[in-house]
Parts: structure tokens; sequence; C-alpha cells
């Protein structure tokens, strides 16, 4: 199940777990703000990231890696992971 644009599994998010978030899939105005990943991959009508012909593009990099909600690379696998199936 895709449970985001950029890769991040929903599931193991504490606002995921706490029902504070449907994650950004199911919702049109994420609670955080905008979010560029979540825009480019809903423009350009994909499911998520790893459906992308630019795939894996800086700005999904930039974001996967930052200091803050960065997470090592491990949301570009996991669309890695969807893509595939």
């Amino acid at each position: 199940m895709i449970e985001s644009r950029c890769g991040l599994l929903c599931s193991e998010c504490r606002f995921y777990l706490k029902q504070e978030c449907s994650g950004c899939t199911a919702i049109e105005n994420p609670f955080w703000g905008a979010c560029p990943v979540k825009g480019c991959a809903e423009g350009k009508k994909l499911e998520h990231c790893g459906a992308c012909g630019e795939f894996f593009c800086e700005l999904l990099k930039s974001f996967s890696y930052a200091e803050e909600e960065g997470d090592n690379g491990q949301r570009i696998e996991q669309c890695r992971i969807w893509s595939k199936t």
C-alpha cells in the first residue's frame, strides 16, 4: 500500500499512529504546511515519486537528506520498492 508521495512510511509516524494525520495521500492540505514533494508528485498525477521518470530528483534527495525531517535516504529506497510492485 502506498502511504505517501515521497516514500515516507506513514504507518510508522507518530502523528499517523495518534490518528492526528491520515497520510499525505489521503489529505489535501497537510497540517505541516505545503509540501513541495507532495505538490510535485500530485501535479504530475503520480502515485509516488518512484513512478516519476526523473526519480530520484534533487527535490526528493534534498528532502530525504534534510537535517530536520530527513531519513538518510530511507524514503528513496521505499519509493524504489513501491515502483517494483
